[in-house]
C-alpha cells in the first residue's frame, strides 16, 4: 500500500510540474529564446524582468499577448520586437507562454 501511495505522490508531482515545463518548451519551440532568456537580458529583456515590470497589472496578460502578436519598440529600448503570427506560435501556446512568464 505504501508503494501505491508513493506512486500517487510521484504522479501528482509530475503533473504539477508539467504546465511550467510545457510552457518553457513552447517558448523554445517558438524560438523566443533567440532574443530572450529567463534571467538575463539578451536582445530583449529577461522573462523575470518582464514578470516584475507587469506584476499586479490587471491587463498584463492581454497586453503582452498583443505585443508579441503585433511587435513593437520603446518599452525595453529601441531594438524592435518583430510581430509573431499564429504560424510561429498558436494563440493557445502564446497564452500559456505569457502566463508562465508572468508567474516567474
Amino acid at each position: 500500500m505504501k508503494f501505491v501511495n508513493l506512486l500517487c505522490v510521484a504522479a501528482l508531482g509530475a503533473a504539477a510540474a508539467t504546465p511550467a515545463l510545457a510552457s518553457e518548451e513552447i517558448i523554445k519551440k517558438a524560438r523566443c529564446v533567440a532574443c530572450h532568456a529567463v534571467d538575463q537580458k539578451r536582445v530583449g529583456p529577461a522573462y523575470k524582468e518582464v514578470a516584475a515590470k507587469y506584476k499586479g497589472h490587471p491587463e498584463a496578460e492581454a497586453m503582452l499577448i498583443s505585443k508579441v502578436r503585433h511587435g513593437g519598440t520603446g518599452t525595453w529600448g529601441q531594438i524592435p520586437m518583430p510581430p509573431h503570427g499564429t504560424d510561429k506560435i498558436s494563440d493557445a501556446d502564446l497564452k500559456a507562454a505569457v502566463e508562465w512568464i508572468l508567474k516567474l
